[in-house]
């Protein structure tokens, strides 16, 4: 397998530059999510990798070679796409195996490569049928073996599982993890899903108009967020934000509501600073019902009246009215609440975030 880094890449169409001039090294057999809302420039910085966009700007290299100016097959990477691009009138094991026949490859080594990502994928039993005959998740699966006969230095992955319903995207998802390790292969994943890219990645990229706006594990960009729209994009359901002002020790809500200035931002504010806040769900709840873990002094105590809430079986989504809006809360072995109802709720202020108003940069440095 090999690594794969850009350097200052850029992509322009005409003079509309959709992608910045960013920088990323994905290590050798690492599993890298790319992800963002739709016109980030997530896709198209994997086309321009891929070969399939012309690079404007910077550097492409794989593995110790430059790309920028090879063709697609000279880049010895394989992409599984949404659509699964089969040919119909082909069968399965014919259609995994197609680019090989197109190589030029023997008759017997096809067998073997096909056999072999058959089995890595269960689609020993399915190699004589053709693609009408299989479900979403099968086809999407036989997609994955194609891109795998070719024994690529590097697998490229485009929204994969945006065509297959829920159940069969949490299949498919566990299916690409499974190929990761035991392929150990380097790949690089596209997608608008925080979950998909949370689930099955070793370090996210998250981009915003052609920027990396973060990267980093899992872990830290759900926890150490670098910026207001990191915080925002990652976590389901959505960090709650509002603004407020730095007072007397206290943050001033427009609203007026009032928290304390959390513990570890008492030296890194300033009197009258505005700001924007952040809690996550799981760090403000019912009290009693709730996940705290953190300093006991951090925790605020405030009674918030129900809005809604939304029942999920062994936790429920609680909206409560904090500051004239509805912050939601994760309330563990839930009991049952009325809209309407005045509950006392926890703040987690050890865990909350402050951000810079103006740059959206987190303020916990």
């Amino acid at each position: 397998m090999a690594h794969v880094t850009l350097r200052k890449l850029v992509k322009r169409y005409g003079a509309l530059e959709v992608v910045h001039g960013i920088d990323l090294e994905v290590k050798d057999r690492e599993f890298i999510a790319l992800v963002g809302p739709s016109g980030c420039g997530k896709s198209t910085t994997l086309r321009m990798i891929a070969g399939l966009e012309d690079v404007s700007g910077g550097q492409i290299e794989i593995g110790n070679t430059v790309v920028n100016d090879l063709p697609p097959r000279a880049r010895n990477i394989s992409m599984v796409f949404q659509s699964y691009a089969l040919y119909p009138h082909m069968s399965v094991a014919e259609n995994m195996g197609f680019s090989l026949k197109i190589a030029g490859r023997s008759a017997d080594e096809i067998k073997e490569r096909v056999a072999e990502a058959a089995t890595i994928l269960d689609l020993s039993h399915l190699l004589e049928r053709r693609p009408a005959q299989l479900s979403g998740g099968q086809r999407q699966r036989v997609a994955m073996g194609r891109a795998i006969v070719r024994q690529p230095e590097v697998f490229l992955f485009d929204e994969p599982l945006s065509n297959l319903d829920a159940k069969l995207r949490t299949q498919v998802r566990t299916e690409i993890k499974k190929l990761h390790a035991r392929m150990q292969a380097t790949m690089i994943y596209v997608t608008h899903d925080q979950i998909e890219a949370m689930t099955l990645s070793d370090r996210i990229v998250i981009m915003r108009d052609g920027y990396i706006e973060q990267v980093g594990t899992p872990e830290d960009v759900f926890r150490k967020p670098a910026t207001k729209f990191v915080a925002g994009f990652i976590g389901s359901p959505p960090m709650n934000m509002d603004e407020a002002t730095v007072s007397g020790g206290e943050l001033v809500f427009s609203g007026g509501a009032r928290l304390p200035v959390p513990p570890r931002f008492s030296t890194r504010v300033s009197e009258g600073q505005k700001v924007s806040f952040g809690l996550r769900p799981d760090d403000v709840y019912p009290t009693g019902h709730g996940l705290h873990g953190g300093e006991a002094s951090a925790v605020h105590q405030s009674e918030l009246t129900v809005s809604i809430t939304e029942p999920l079986g062994n936790e429920t989504l609680v909206f409560t009215q904090f500051n004239g809006r509805d912050w939601v809360s994760r309330m563990l072995n839930p009991r049952p609440l009325q809209t309407g109802e005045k509950v006392p709720m926890s703040f987690d202020l050890s865990k909350a975030h402050l951000f810079d108003i103006e740059t959206g940069k987190t303020l916990d440095i």
